[in-house]
């Protein structure tokens, strides 16, 4: 088992969306966030979405049935209600 770190991010950026919510099912505790425009992943190939909304997002995380968290840079939890609210 590794325990030398405290989370482990599905980019869904790059690994897409389905992959994602599987990620999250294997350990993963992350998706990243809504992400405007991305390019340098884009420009490589990629076919993910260039961004998506907060909604999207955790829609996202529910249907892969899990609780969706709004965190800052250090993990803490910043907001308790769902995101598509905010």
């Amino acid at each position: 088992m590794l325990d030398n770190f405290d989370h482990i991010k599905a980019y869904w950026v790059m690994i897409g969306e389905k992959l994602a919510q599987v990620a999250l099912s294997f350990g993963a505790d992350d998706l990243d966030g809504t992400i405007i425009e991305e390019k340098i992943t884009h420009m490589a190939g990629a076919k993910s979405a260039k961004g998506l909304t907060c909604s999207q997002i955790e829609h996202l995380i529910t249907s892969a049935g899990f609780k969706p968290v709004e965190r800052d840079s250090f993990y803490n939890p910043v907001a308790r209600q769902p995101l598509s609210e905010t």
